[in-house]
């Protein structure tokens, strides 16, 4: 049986290796529960990845792996911009109850955070967006129930644009992750 000695300083190293990844782990899990708050999780996640691949020297997290982040990240925020509208529209809302809606999401989301643990920040973005519209409509002169409607329309388009945007954010960890331990 042959043992090596290895110097102090490579298992440091080493240690050192599992820590910083141990912390990307975290920013990233910490990125992916802020969408649920209608933060910019993915945004946390790209810089996440960029702090990771520095510590590295860009190795293992390349420059070309940056940048399909980057992207990633462009197609997260238009994606879910694109579906709220898309939601919104399909129930014929006007394009100021889109509006009311995205400050209704903002208003409602500040408002619901306290609650539940800061899950009412979910809970508020969502209603917020329903009752922003709700309120922009019947501010034109829509009947209630076009109001309503127009409301589901940008409470279901939030929705997907959320749950879109998580797909996207769980694949840049993916990717992160899986270039790492290569």
């Amino acid at each position: 049986m042959h043992v090596v000695n290895t110097p102090p300083c490579v298992n440091l190293i080493r240690m050192m290796d599992y820590v910083v990844f141990a912390a990307y782990i975290l920013a990233a899990l910490i990125g992916l529960a802020s969408l649920v708050f209608g933060l910019p999780g993915t945004f946390i996640i790209l810089a996440a990845s960029l702090l990771y691949g520095w510590y590295g020297g860009f190795e293992e997290i390349t420059v070309r792996i940056i940048i399909i982040l980057v992207v990633l990240v462009l197609i997260g925020e238009l994606i879910e911009f694109l579906l709220g509208i898309a939601g919104a529209k399909k129930y014929k809302s006007s394009n100021r109850a889109i509006v009311g809606s995205i400050a209704g999401a903002i208003a409602g989301a500040i408002m619901g955070a306290p609650f539940f643990f800061g899950m009412g920040a979910v809970i508020g973005a969502f209603a917020g967006a329903f009752a922003g519209a709700i309120a922009v409509e019947l501010l034109l002169g829509k009947s209630l129930d076009e109001s309503i409607q127009s409301g589901w329309g940008a409470f279901i388009g939030r929705v997907a644009g959320t749950i879109s945007k998580g797909a996207i954010a769980v694949a840049m960890v993916v990717i992160t992750v899986a270039a790492a331990v290569r």
